[in-house]
């Protein structure tokens, strides 16, 4: 009887104690959190330091958007049928060529300068003045060269994110490449009705893009502003600095993860376009990368995933065996019967 309330004092003792290391522990726990989160806010700022005015403008140009461009835009491809839709980018990507071969040797990168000197001529004359991409069909790549990224490879630093009324993204560098290549462009001399027309291609070819971040993005902005600048740094390093997984790192702030599941689920190999643009898919089995030509990097979150997957591939390999096995038995007794 007189050993209870000794028990009781060690345990009160032990609980405190418990309690005082889990406070310790939460509170390292904690300050390494919000180190980390400085750290990101640091990086933000440093790029978007004119995020309030950047926020502001792209809610404008996305009203603008709204009852206006994209309500145009649709009546432009219902009327339009697809082959001619066709041939007016096809027009208009040929007329900016010049644009490309100009940088090109601003750039420096003169044997490539002459490859695309040789595809605007192609296309302008076999392939009547750009409406049929002729030069593609014989071997002439199409390359994506402006002024912007002239004034990177000259050693013009970015500057900052921006977003601009109207024109959308862009950074400090890209205001005067997009002043250089607006006035060495000749769409920009042609008339106001073929300058109506280019941008209605535009606003069409872009309206895939737009209804992906819409859907998904659950901060369209800061989804824009990320894919804006990994893919700008690509273009500016020629493909060299692949585009890495930052996006995905961002998963749960922009999509709904049981979302991205069952897409994943039900997606079919076999109705994959033969070629994506470069990004990084953490946990896609590898069948799929190499017929997306995405680039697989597995985490060691997946490693179970692999594991559950190789399992799998396991048991559906053993029920086609026992299936072959069953008709294998199944003929022999239509055979004895027939005998």
């Amino acid at each position: 009887m007189h050993t209870f309330p000794h028990n009781k004092g060690v345990s009160t003792l032990f609980i405190t104690l418990l309690i005082l290391l889990t406070l310790f522990l939460a509170g390292c726990a904690s300050t390494e959190v919000i180190e980390e989160d400085i750290a990101e806010v640091d990086v933000a700022t440093e790029t978007d330091p004119f995020e309030d005015f950047n926020r502001s403008m792209f809610g404008f140009n996305e009203s603008l958007d709204t009852y206006l461009a994209e309500p145009i835009s649709d009546a432009y491809l219902w009327v339009t049928p697809q082959f001619v839709q066709t041939g007016i980018a096809n027009f208009f990507n040929n007329l900016k060529d010049v644009n490309v071969v100009l940088n090109d040797m601003m750039q420096g990168k003169l044997m490539q300068g002459v490859g695309d000197t040789g595809r605007f001529t192609v296309n302008s004359t076999i392939g009547l003045l750009g409406l049929f991409d002729v030069a593609t069909e014989i071997g002439l790549e199409k390359h994506e060269e402006d002024f912007a990224q002239t004034l990177a490879v000259w050693g013009v630093p970015a500057g900052p994110y921006l977003v601009l009324p109207i024109l959308g993204p862009s950074t400090s560098r890209g205001v005067p490449g997009a002043v250089f290549d607006t006035a060495a462009n000749p769409a920009s001399y042609i008339g106001l009705p073929i300058q109506v027309l280019q941008m209605l291609n535009a606003r069409a070819n872009a309206e895939g893009g737009l209804n992906f971040i819409n859907e998904a993005a659950l901060d369209p902005y800061v989804f824009t502003r990320e894919s804006f600048l990994q893919y700008r740094k690509h273009l500016i390093t020629d493909g060299e600095s692949e585009i890495t997984d930052d996006l995905l790192d961002l998963e749960d702030e922009f999509y709904d993860e049981d979302e991205l599941s069952d897409e994943f689920e039900t997606l079919d190999t076999n109705e994959l376009p033969a070629e994506v643009s470069p990004v990084t898919i953490k946990g896609i089995d590898e069948q799929v990368v190499e017929k997306t030509g995405f680039q697989l990097e597995l985490s060691s979150e997946t490693k179970d995933f692999e594991q559950a997957s190789d399992s799998l591939d396991g048991a559906v390999q053993s029920l086609d065996e026992a299936t072959t096995s069953f008709e294998e038995a199944g003929d022999k007794i239509i055979q004895m019967e027939n005998q």
